[in-house]
């Protein structure tokens, strides 16, 4: 009897760049489904009669006049006038908030001692005290700041806080057995432990600077994505309102991913620690 040799072909697999393109490229059209959607119906209902289109401009009248301030230079001098108020006291409400948390969480005395006054002050919303803002410090830069920092303070301190008080206890016991000092256990246990936290915390007030600093640019600004959709509101140049409010929802969805790379980043650095 004759034997038949049967020939197998290779199998070719997808190389793995290509196999994280088509699922980065998966992700990304997932995504802006549903922003896509939002933006059909934006622009078919005030064209249909649905909505009063005086009220409500369809999206692509909105793109004009988004496109129109940003050639004449208005939307760039409003965004950045905004950003550098908001950059600032989100920054300083980091490099204030963040240590003092770690110390709040890690010393008790020190949480003793400030828990009450913490305890009024998270409560007290940063748009109630607005005018007290105003009122001492004028309608310039520091209030504007000193209100972003105030609003951002809050979450980024009480998720540090958090984060190093809901450490898991075995992992500091089992330092504390390897013979880790305060420092060493604090460096490679306690704060590698609660940067997940601690970021989560700084994300709620990014989206909070932004929100904070609309509000307060309404009053008494002269710039500002705040000033410009106020502005447009009164003027009645709804298209140009709406251009502000896409513009600031687009730096909010920037600020966010930022802070979500950033987080990644300092994740590495926490397995690797």
């Amino acid at each position: 009897m004759s034997s038949i040799s049967i020939r197998t072909l290779p199998v070719t697999r997808p190389k793995p760049v290509l196999l994280g393109a088509i699922r980065i490229a998966g992700a990304v059209l997932t995504r802006t489904v549903a922003i896509g959607i939002l933006a059909l119906v934006w622009e078919i209902l005030p064209r249909l009669g649905v909505v009063d289109a005086t009220f409500l401009p369809p999206l692509s009248e909105v793109l004009v006049a988004w496109w129109d301030l940003l050639v004449s230079g208005q939307l760039w001098s409003h965004t950045e006038a905004s950003l550098i108020r908001s950059a600032a006291g989100f920054g300083l409400a980091i490099l204030i908030a963040v240590p003092l948390g770690l110390l709040i969480g890690w010393y008790s005395p020190v949480a003793n001692l400030l828990n009450p006054l913490l305890e009024v002050f998270r409560n007290t919303a940063a748009l109630a005290i607005l005018p007290v803002f105003v009122l001492i410090l004028g309608l310039g830069e520091t209030s504007k700041i000193s209100i972003i920092l105030y609003g951002c303070t809050w979450p980024i301190l009480l998720n540090t806080v958090s984060g190093v008080r809901t450490v898991d206890p075995l992992l500091i016991k089992s330092a504390r057995s390897l013979g880790l000092g305060p420092i060493r256990l604090f460096q490679k246990v306690v704060l590698p432990a609660a940067v997940p936290t601690i970021f989560t915390g700084i994300r709620l007030a990014g989206a909070a600077s932004i929100l904070i600093l609309i509000a307060a640019e309404m009053v008494g600004a002269k710039a500002g994505l705040g000033y410009l959709i106020n502005y447009a509101q009164y003027n009645f140049a709804v298209p140009d309102m709406y251009a502000g409010i896409i513009t600031i929802s687009a730096i909010g969805l920037l600020v966010n991913q930022l802070l979500i790379v950033t987080e990644r980043r300092f994740s590495t650095w926490r397995t690797n620690s």
